[in-house]
């Protein structure tokens, strides 16, 4: 007879943690209430999150890790060329972005304060995103699908600065988001670019 593994004490705790975010905000949640959930003596708790703060540190960490988990399956997929990966994980990132924001305002803004409030994660996930990006780059430019003169990181950052009406969460939250032909025309131009190369680009 095959049995469900059993769910690490940690990862119980955090969804714990998530139910109390739901009903009672980032404010108002105590670990009190998380271990109520659990049926448990919050002395349990501490005993793996040795304060509040690190408890929901761990839950915005956990929750960022679910953005990027799909996109590095991605960028890691070498049986596709990197066009098509870039594709693919720029759409990835906009789909995933717009539910999150649009789906759940509420809960959006409880993981976003979350997020900000732990600090080095929020750029320490930024950080992740630009490198699977400059791989991306990085290996299309060694097959010769894009431009051997452009410089992977600095690709990789204007990929993410120039989709950013479309994953940006202060953007997305402000008015209509965009339209879908809208993505495709700024995803082509963008290939079009890194194609071309820097010396495509008009000097002044």
């Amino acid at each position: 007879m095959n049995t469900a593994p059993e769910v690490p004490f940690s990862e119980r705790v955090l969804d714990a943690a998530e139910q109390v975010l739901r009903r009672h905000g980032a404010e108002k949640t105590n670990v009190v209430d998380i271990a109520r959930v659990l049926g448990m003596s919050h002395g349990n708790i501490y005993r793996h999150f040795p304060s509040k703060k690190a408890l929901l540190d761990a839950v915005a960490a956990r929750w960022l890790h679910r953005v990027t988990a799909p996109l590095q399956v991605i960028a890691d997929d070498h049986t596709r060329p990197a066009p098509e990966r870039l594709v693919a994980w720029l759409n990835t990132l906009r789909v995933v972005k717009r539910h999150k924001v649009l789906d759940d305002p509420e809960l959006f803004r409880i993981y976003h304060r979350l997020t900000m409030a732990a600090g080095a994660l929020a750029s320490e996930h930024v950080d992740d995103l630009l490198g699977q990006v400059e791989r991306i780059v990085a290996d299309g430019m060694a097959a010769g699908d894009f431009s051997e003169r452009l410089n992977a990181g600095a690709a990789a950052r204007a990929c993410l600065l120039t989709m950013s009406a479309f994953h940006h969460p202060a953007l997305l939250s402000q008015g209509t988001p965009p339209e879908e032909a809208d993505a495709r025309a700024v995803l082509a131009l963008l290939l079009a670019g890194l194609r071309a190369g820097p010396d495509a680009l008009p000097v002044h």
